[in-house]
């Protein structure tokens, strides 16, 4: 009973294909990247140290998202406004309009950070969460050390000129997944196309999203721009297309409009030119292992994480995954012990092996019928 079983899991591809080298498009610095996979589909320089501008404030957001999910902060809590977050509005910078001594929700200054990108309400979430600007920022540099951002350090809560404010589309990318990962509730601000807010001493002010993809009706559902003048235009934004999502980041658009027609085109490429499969689901998808002398004759294995693999289109014939295992298992089994594993090749070489785990335990039958079993298989070979 020691030989070796595979199964092989068949996917139904469709053979025509339009693959296209690249995505054709002018940017100074790009990455996309496969939300569930972390495969890179597309790079341009994606360690090239840029100014992130109004990209910042995914970071500004996710310190205060940390604190809502501790409960140490609340959405109703109300934050006065300071000189110094009210001259931010009248300095010609984007902001929501805020006006000094004015009491605004938490809710209110994120959704004015997200959707209006308002300058003024960075400073004064970061100074109503940590007293000034600059300690908000030692907390947004040790929320990027266990992010893993190792190319970034944050100097403000905005990202408006400072050489000391810096990162890469890569960091970028890999905070944007945070985001998705951590705060899905929160993160649905970010696909907000309008804010409107009841402002003191004058009549509802509405401001627009300024990610115009967001307009498109074409899945994008985040992220953030920005834009410095030293720095052109940059976008960090998110597609969710059936069950497979892409986060793209680039900057040095020459405009607004390049911003757009560009970041769609590089969206667009990453959906045409590849194709993500889901393989297992965690603690989900059930994979039944053959089992010899076991009281049930499989036992029921599970992944302990979400099983996932990207290809390029024009490389699918050569994507193979099979469920191996030294078969059948011989009882008896434990509940959570290693049965069997999933191994993905590409072009017949191992790409990645994840471990099965029992389920349940399956124990093993008593003597007579396991010796009834062991004959039967000496006569019939029939395990």
């Amino acid at each position: 009973m020691n030989n070796f079983t595979k199964y092989v899991f068949i996917f139904f591809l469709s053979w025509t294909l339009s693959v296209q080298a690249n995505p054709n498009i002018k940017i100074k610095t790009g990455i996309l990247v496969d939300y569930h996979t972390d495969k890179v589909l597309y790079e341009l320089d994606p360690d090239l140290s840029i100014y992130p501008a109004s990209m910042t404030k995914i970071m500004t957001a996710i310190v205060a998202f940390d604190l809502l999910k501790s409960n140490k902060l609340s959405l109703d809590e109300k934050i006065t406004i300071s000189d110094r977050a009210w001259r931010m509005s009248q300095a010609g910078y984007s902001s929501m309009f805020i006006m000094v001594n004015d009491q605004i929700t938490v809710e209110n200054l994120l959704r004015g950070i997200i959707v209006a990108s308002g300058n003024d309400a960075c400073v004064a979430l970061a100074e109503g969460i940590a007293g000034t600007e600059e300690n908000f920022a030692i907390m947004m540099n040790e929320k990027a050390q266990e992010i893993g951002m190792t190319s970034t350090n944050f100097s403000n809560a905005s990202g408006l000129n400072d050489p000391d404010n810096y990162s890469t589309v890569k960091d970028i990318a890999l905070m944007s997944k945070y985001l998705i990962t951590n705060y899905p509730v929160y993160y649905e601000y970010f696909k907000e196309t309008e804010f409107t807010w009841n402002r003191t001493g004058g009549e509802p002010i509405s401001q627009n999203n300024r990610n115009l993809l967001l307009f498109k009706n074409m899945g994008v559902d985040g992220i953030k721009t920005g834009h410095l003048a030293v720095e052109e235009y940059s976008l960090a934004s998110s597609i969710m297309r059936d069950s497979r999502r892409l986060i793209a980041v680039a900057s040095g658009f020459k405009s607004i409009g390049s911003r757009s027609r560009d970041s769609i085109k590089l969206l667009t490429w990453g959906l045409t030119n590849s194709e993500t499969y889901e393989i297992a689901k965690k603690e989900k998808t059930i994979f039944e292992i053959n089992t010899w002398l076991g009281q049930k004759k499989t036992t029921p294995g599970y992944t302990k994480e979400d099983v996932y693999h990207t290809v390029d289109k024009k490389d699918r014939r050569n994507f193979d995954v099979f469920l191996e295992y030294p078969g059948p298992l011989k009882a008896p089994i434990r509940k959570d012990t290693e049965i069997a594993f999933i191994k993905i090749y590409n072009k017949n070489e191992l790409k990645k092996t994840i471990p099965i785990y029992a389920a349940e335990k399956n124990k093993k039958l008593n003597f007579l019928l396991s010796l009834f079993m062991s004959f039967n298989y000496m006569v019939w070979g029939d395990a």
